[in-house]
Formats: structure tokens, C-alpha cells, sequence
């Protein structure tokens, strides 16, 4: 196993990202290595990081604004070789259609519910380590 799983955590606000870090922990499940996270506020620094890889896997807001995690998913699946695996922050479970239209691996409501969210972490690395392996 790796020593460490790189997260991207896209959101305007610093506050989800932090839920975010709080709710997957230092390892999000037994059997997968601890994670680092990529914090990125804007459109631009989410592409970047990319275009740099080793990152694992993507956690996009979609109540971001003025780029909503929903369409950078949907970009990000278009355009990046090898795109890390998904999971988008929805805002209510009626957008799990939308989030199905942007092509991301999994989502889970906001505000972040720890034990699904790092299920759904754990599971999308798993998938991710399993394909690098």
C-alpha cells in the first residue's frame, strides 16, 4: 500500500473544506493509506494541480460559484487523461440526477455527514489504488 493518497478538496468556502478534512480524518478507512489534501479555491488551481497529477482523488463542491462542482467535474472528466475518480458535495439528494449529468464516481449530501462521506472517500480510493496497482 502506498504511504499516503492525495485528496483534492475544491470549495469557495473554507469552511466545507474544512468539514471535509474533519470528516475523512487522517485515514478515512483501515485499509487505505492516509491522505494529504490539495485545498483549492478556484477553477484555475483545481486545473493546475491536474495538469501537475498525483492526485488520487477529487472532492468538488457543487455549490461552488462562479465554477460549480458539478461542471468541473463534467470538464474535468473531458479533459484530463486518467481523471482521478469523483466525489462531488451535493446540496440536497433530489441533485443526485445532476451529479449523475457530471460524471462524478459518487456523491454525498452537504453539510458533509462523516461516516458516508469517508465510506464514499474510502471506496473511490480503493477503486483508484486498485487501477494503479
Amino acid at each position: 500500500m502506498q504511504p499516503t493518497a492525495t485528496v483534492l478538496v475544491y470549495s469557495d468556502d473554507a469552511n466545507t473544506r474544512e468539514q471535509v478534512r474533519l470528516a475523512a480524518g487522517p485515514r478515512p478507512a483501515a485499509d487505505v493509506p492516509a491522505v494529504e489534501f490539495l485545498e483549492c479555491a478556484t477553477l484555475p488551481a483545481v486545473l493546475s494541480a491536474l495538469d501537475r497529477g498525483g492526485v488520487d482523488v477529487c472532492v468538488l463542491d457543487g455549490e461552488t460559484a462562479p465554477a460549480g462542482g458539478m461542471g468541473v467535474c463534467r470538464q474535468i472528466k473531458d479533459e484530463i487523461f486518467d481523471c482521478p475518480p469523483v466525489l462531488l458535495l451535493i446540496g440536497r439528494p433530489q441533485d443526485a440526477w445532476l451529479a449523475t449529468w457530471s460524471r462524478a464516481d459518487a456523491a454525498v449530501t452537504h453539510p458533509v455527514d462523516p461516516v458516508d462521506f469517508a465510506d464514499a472517500l474510502a471506496s473511490l480510493l480503493r477503486r483508484r489504488l486498485a487501477v494503479g496497482a
